[in-house]
């Protein structure tokens, strides 16, 4: 079905007809594995055979300032773990990883395959743009779920997502499952059956996957926005980043050095994994592996040579209280309104706007405080001002924030 729907023997409308049937029926755990391996059939493969060691890969579903491959890449990578990742640009809210590394001056993220291994070879990381060779029936079929209403269907979500992790050539695989208002899932109840899914769908095609339902009730870190959330990726390589942040990137990292088989157990791993960070080690290899793909690593000691909006202009809060709850997704619309994401695919970011918020759920405010700050290159944006002043909410009672990390799925 997926290779003759590839060739265009089957017509849309008989697909569309099958993706309808898949979200009403379901599918049990083998269907799903036989779908994702047709997808990953359906064009190339990359073989990263000639990388030493165990190659393991990252993979999120996304939210608001997230970030954590531009954190984890490196610090796996400065324990001696291959990462071999391949990443795609963002549609929606924010950038994606390739738009954030785009920020820096001169970086490459088409690079030829020799290149990529070598550079995973020599300095333990290479992230790159996704080939348009791989996975087209999932490109193909996404396209004709956007339209049909069965994108919300978990089996054509885990399958679309595993087979271009499949087809990348990853031995191992940790997926950062996130829930709350600003990610796919928003309960989880529905984080978790996917994480099931996917999870399964990699054991049953030879890849160890592990993975990590973490919290997306607000943003991840301060900052959203391409140019912005690299610059607080090199705040946590520093060890002076956002705890909840730092907290999930050393928890990914330490499930992906188990996977890669470098440690007995997570603990040990965790325990290498913050030494990696607190000795500098891990910011050497972001240095290391910004240089690999030829780009200008001098913005770590100098973040000012990143690109910057032309107006800092400063929320302030309307009453006093304490911060009851960010909606993240308003805030990653917010940002997309000064030009940080995309609405369609013909979108060009740009990429020195976005937020830095100055509070987060828990935290006291006094009236007329800064509460955030937009990075704009329009002098009055209104409509993203008033979208954000919306999102964060305060109230007259203390909350704790929920914690970072739910569950893991094995």
């Amino acid at each position: 079905m997926i290779e003759q729907y590839s060739e265009g023997a089957v017509p849309d409308y008989q697909m569309a007809a099958m993706a309808m049937a898949i979200y009403f029926r379901d599918m049990d755990g083998s269907e799903i594995a036989e779908l994702t391996a047709a997808i990953v059939d359906s064009g190339e493969t990359i073989d990263l055979s000639a990388i030493t060691g165990t190659k393991v890969d990252k993979h999120s579903t996304g939210g608001v300032g997230d970030k954590t491959t531009l954190i984890v890449g490196p610090l796996v990578a400065a324990a001696g773990i291959p990462v071999a990742k391949m990443s795609g640009r963002g549609l929606g809210h924010t950038g994606g990883t390739i738009d954030k590394l785009e920020a820096i001056r001169g970086f490459e993220t088409e690079l030829a395959k020799d290149r990529f291994i070598r550079n995973v070879n020599e300095v333990k990381l290479a992230v790159a743009a996704q080939s348009g060779n791989l996975t087209p029936a999932d490109k193909k079929l996404y396209g004709l779920r956007d339209v049909t209403a069965t994108v919300d269907s978990i089996p054509l979500i885990a399958s679309s997502v595993m087979s271009k992790k499949i087809a990348s050539g990853a031995d191992a695989i940790v997926l950062d499952v996130k829930t709350g208002s600003g990610a796919f899932m928003k309960t989880l109840e529905g984080a978790r059956r996917l994480a099931e899914n996917m999870v399964a769908i990699g054991q049953r095609l030879g890849r160890e996957t592990v993975a990590v339902i973490s919290d997306m009730s607000e943003p991840l870190g301060y900052e959203v926005g391409n140019a912005n959330e690299v610059r607080e990726a090199v705040d946590v390589l520093r060890g002076r980043g956002e705890e909840r942040l730092t907290e999930v990137c050393l928890t990914l990292a330490s499930h992906m050095a188990v996977c890669a088989r470098q440690f007995n157990g997570f603990e040990e791993a965790r325990a290498h994994m913050q030494h990696m960070l607190d000795s500098g080690q891990a910011l050497e290899s972001f240095r290391k592996f910004v240089k690999a793909q030829n780009g200008e690593a001098s913005f770590i000691d100098d973040p000012a040579q990143l690109p910057q909006a032309a107006y800092p202009i400063d929320v302030c809060a309307n009453t006093g209280g304490y911060v009851e709850g960010i909606d993240a997704e308003a805030v990653g619309v917010a940002a997309m309104m000064l030009g940080a994401g995309r609405r369609t695919k013909e979108d060009v970011i740009d990429r020195s706007v976005g937020i830095t918020l100055k509070k987060k759920i828990g935290d006291r405010v006094d009236k007329g405080e800064c509460i955030a700050v937009l990075h704009a290159n329009d002098a009055n944006p209104e409509e993203s001002r008033e979208k954000l002043m919306k999102a964060i909410h305060i109230g007259s009672g203390r909350v704790a924030p929920p914690p970072i990390v739910h569950e893991i799925v094995r």
